[in-house]
């Protein structure tokens, strides 16, 4: 290679070089920036630690309302139904199948949701497997003349799956616990003065009133955060040793009351009307033992991808995943939490 031609690489490498560690030493002075606003934020808190307890549901059963009298239907969902002590009562859309057919490669299903048609397509159909009609029931069928063909839950989920989503809208929340859990949702639900309100009220045309029913994880989290330049200093151990009494000593019937009164406060129901306003205050009784282990903040979940629906109400936008995040006290420097 010639002199002249050696140069021009030479410098080709050191621009290149040049730009990488322009790059390098942007990225380190931007980590540097956003560590600071962080520190910033969080620091002159009055307390080096500050804890946030933690609950969200884990399971759950969709069902019409009127499915709360058949036994023998709800026998197949009795074990999730036996620890679901969180109760949704809403609307959603009706869905009524009416027809399928084979396009090419492709299966297409025909649907009424809330009185608008919709079709649902996928493919290819899997080798060995074949659409067929007979009497008129559809079925597949694999190459054993084994039939199937999709459940009411199954075919939620995958018209959930692709746009437009379905929606579920929250009219009240509630909870049955009873003495050591005895009692579940559907125990309450069967003389709820509530869900037969707002049956005779009546659905609007195209829905149906259904049940969300859900479990709440039985184990609890604490969340915990140390904040930089306390005003009090040398708390540190004690707060995290009431912080675990907390987390070790939160009762089931507390973290579900905790659970709703959270989610009540979130959606804002139409029909409920304690917690919608009232959550979280010093006067609440569900809240004393937060208060008096100083817990900072409470959050209550609903993130479970397999619910084949988005919760929405007036206040809140259809959503897949859920979060009511709510500071304990009102002291700016006592909000850790939700600053950043």
């Amino acid at each position: 290679m010639k002199k002249a031609e050696l140069l021009k690489e030479t410098r080709k490498r050191r621009r290149k070089m040049s730009k990488v560690q322009n790059r390098k030493r942007f990225k380190a002075k931007f980590t540097k920036k956003t560590v600071g606003t962080v520190s910033r934020m969080l620091g002159g808190k009055k307390y080096g630690v500050e804890h946030a307890l933690q609950m969200h549901a884990s399971s759950y059963v969709v069902m019409p309302a009127e499915a709360i009298y058949e036994k023998d239907l709800l026998k197949k969902y009795q074990s999730v139904i036996d620890t679901c002590h969180i109760y949704i009562i809403g609307y959603l859309p009706r869905i009524d199948f009416f027809g399928a057919a084979q396009i090419g490669d492709d299966l297409e299903l025909s649907f009424l949701i809330a009185n608008q048609k919709r079709v649902l397509r996928f493919g290819p159909i899997p080798d060995g497997i074949t659409f067929k009609v007979d009497g008129g029931y559809h079925f597949m069928e694999d190459s054993n003349g084994s039939r199937f063909w999709w459940d009411e839950d199954k075919l939620m989920h995958m018209l959930n799956q692709q746009p437009p989503n379905l929606h579920f809208e929250v009219k009240y929340i509630g909870q049955a616990y009873g003495q050591d859990g005895s009692r579940n949702a559907l125990d309450r639900l069967i003389k709820h003065e509530t869900l037969q309100k707002i049956a005779v009220k009546g659905v609007p045309d195209g829905y149906k009133l259904s049940l969300l029913l859900l479990e709440i994880e039985p184990d609890n989290t604490l969340i915990t955060a140390f904040t930089p330049n306390a005003q009090v200093q040398g708390a540190e151990g004690s707060r995290i040793k009431s912080g675990l009494e907390k987390l070790y000593g939160t009762t089931e019937s507390e973290r579900i009351s905790l659970f709703e009164a959270a989610m009540i406060r979130y959606f804002s129901p139409e029909y409920n009307k304690e917690f919608k306003k009232s959550f979280p205050s010093t006067n609440l009784k569900i809240l004393q033992d937060c208060y008096d282990k100083d817990i900072s903040a409470v959050f209550a979940e609903i993130c479970i991808d397999e619910i084949p629906f988005m919760l929405f109400s007036d206040t809140v936008e259809p959503k897949q995943y859920h979060f009511s995040k709510h500071d304990l006290h009102q002291d700016p420097d006592r909000k850790v939490f939700f600053c950043v």
